[in-house]
């Protein structure tokens, strides 16, 4: 605490904090104020009481003079930040598997029995059926995560550094895990139907394309809720986020229609599925859940064991 501090001081104060490695902000509202303002990291003037200068000086103008409105504004900057990444890390894995689905497709698709006698290779996924899973789990779902309430304490974490990547390596490894998963239980479903391949089945293209388009959307949409938090349970808050329920049930009343109407299954070659059908199919998705789950448990455990290992430390 400082009391009767010149500005050059202030000024100071604020350069040694910066240097130390620290976030500075600066509350002000007088002329002198005003270099220590501009020089920190936020400057914040005081709306009723500050200058002029002060509050040209100043990154932001506290319009009511209460600094509890400050711990506010964080908060909310803290929760906006947080929903742009569970969007990101929701959109992103979707891409991604949607990338590794048709790839891995193509790729295997003798040990899928994708691929005929003639040679010829059938894909995964249609076009149509690609835009339509980005149509569908890419817009809804995605704005509601951008809703999304605190999921986690985010008071409690210490300040972001400026040379943190709002994509960091750990999202980027969740993605590539989630898109893997979801590929993976896709293209299973696919060869669960089709004759040949690992699995032996027997239907038709359609009906496995099918199936295994309907695996994908409804992958998508469980990872609805899993990309709510990095390190919580999917399970933890479930139905706090109602706009989120309302995307994912609408998403799903539409994907019912497309594999059950039949100008729309003519347009995206669909095929009415039987009810065992869908349960298949919901097992294989939920799959993507199960993972999760357990990648998000071992990422506590450890952090748990690191945080004691800490406490332990001699000092």
């Amino acid at each position: 605490m400082y009391a009767r501090v010149t500005p050059h001081h202030k000024l100071r104060i604020v350069d040694a904090l910066q240097a130390d490695g620290a976030i500075v902000a600066m509350t002000g509202d007088g002329v002198n104020d005003a270099p220590a303002l501009k020089s920190a990291d936020i400057g914040v003037a005081m709306g009723v009481a500050g200058t002029e200068v002060t509050k040209q000086a100043a990154k932001m103008v506290l319009a009511d003079d209460n600094f509890a409105t400050i711990v506010e504004a964080v908060r909310e900057g803290r929760q906006i930040f947080a929903n742009i990444r569970k969007a990101l890390r929701y959109l992103l894995s979707s891409n991604m598997g949607e990338v590794l689905t048709v790839f891995l497709g193509v790729v295997l698709a003798g040990s899928l029995g994708l691929a005929g006698a003639d040679g010829a290779v059938a894909l995964p996924l249609l076009a149509t059926q690609i835009l339509w899973i980005n149509l569908l789990t890419d817009s809804g779902p995605a704005l509601a995560l951008g809703v999304d309430g605190e999921a986690d304490n985010v008071m409690g974490r210490p300040p972001r550094s400026p040379r943190d990547r709002v994509i960091d390596a750990r999202m980027w490894s969740s993605v590539i895990l989630v898109g893997t998963v979801m590929a993976t239980v896709t293209l299973l479903t696919i060869d669960l139907y089709l004759p040949g391949g690992w699995i032996a089945g027997d239907q038709d293209l359609d009906t496995a394309r099918t199936a295994g388009f309907t695996v994908l959307v409804l992958a998508q949409l469980f990872h609805c809720f899993v990309a709510r938090s990095a390190n919580r349970s999917a399970f933890s808050g479930l139905f706090s986020n109602r706009w989120l329920w309302v995307a994912v049930l609408l998403s799903l009343l539409l994907q019912v229609a497309v594999v059950h109407i039949g100008f729309l299954g003519e347009a995206f070659g669909t095929t009415s599925l039987a009810l065992d059908q869908w349960a298949v199919c919901v097992a294989m998705a939920s799959g993507i859940l199960w993972v999760t789950e357990l990648e998000k448990l071992v990422a506590r455990r450890l952090a748990g064991r690191g945080v004691r290992r800490r406490s332990r430390a001699p000092r």
